[in-house]
């Protein structure tokens, strides 16, 4: 899986949809969440192309929430976004706003991570560090199972990831953690860079 798209113009492309930085910061952090997965799981020659379908996984969302996943190919379009990059985005939606199901396991990841790395996020947030350098998989079960807690992620969705690829919710809680880790400083200090925020 290859995409044509540099990395600037992808980051360029989310920019022009996206003001918000709580926005823009979700689009980083899955980027290098999906950076680190693609590394981990022996996709190392695709790592650009799983970073940037990551970074542009919600270009439609903040302009057009409710046509998330409708609106983004005729976004990606306008950039020059290959087909594959293209139904890679929509597959992340599959079930909730998108038919788009996801086929790669580069898919079934952003698809699964997406979700869990929001919950991941709000849980870091409440944490004495405000980072998930020291969290715990068992304190991050402790939130996946309290459903008041960050509602808006879906639970659903993240056992269902775990299940499209196969893994225990506890691996997939476990490599996303160290997925986040390793982006978690890059990502804020780029959402600074990029929004002086």
């Amino acid at each position: 899986m290859k995409t044509a798209l540099t990395r600037e113009q992808a980051l360029s492309l989310l920019r022009k949809y996206n003001k918000e930085p709580f926005h823009i910061l979700h689009g980083l952090t899955v980027e290098g969440v999906m950076r680190w997965y693609a590394k981990e799981l022996g996709y190392g020659e695709e790592e650009d192309f799983w970073g940037i379908a990551g970074l542009l996984h919600d270009i439609d969302f903040e302009l057009y929430p409710e046509e998330h996943c409708q609106k983004a190919p005729e976004l990606l379009r306008e950039g020059k976004a290959e087909e594959e990059l293209i139904h890679a985005v929509c597959s992340h939606g599959y079930g909730l706003v998108s038919d788009v199901k996801p086929e790669h396991e580069m898919e079934k990841v952003l698809f699964a991570a997406d979700e869990l790395t929001g919950l991941i996020g709000a849980a870091a947030r409440m944490r004495p560090s405000k980072s998930v350098s020291d969290m715990e998989v068992s304190s991050l079960k402790k939130k996946f199972k309290d459903k008041r807690f960050a509602a808006g992620c879906s639970r659903d969705v993240i056992r269902e990831g775990a299940e499209v690829l196969g893994w225990e919710l506890e691996k997939l809680f476990s490599m996303t953690i160290d997925a986040m880790r390793s982006c978690e400083e890059q990502a804020a200090q780029e959402l600074e860079a990029v929004t002086g925020e």
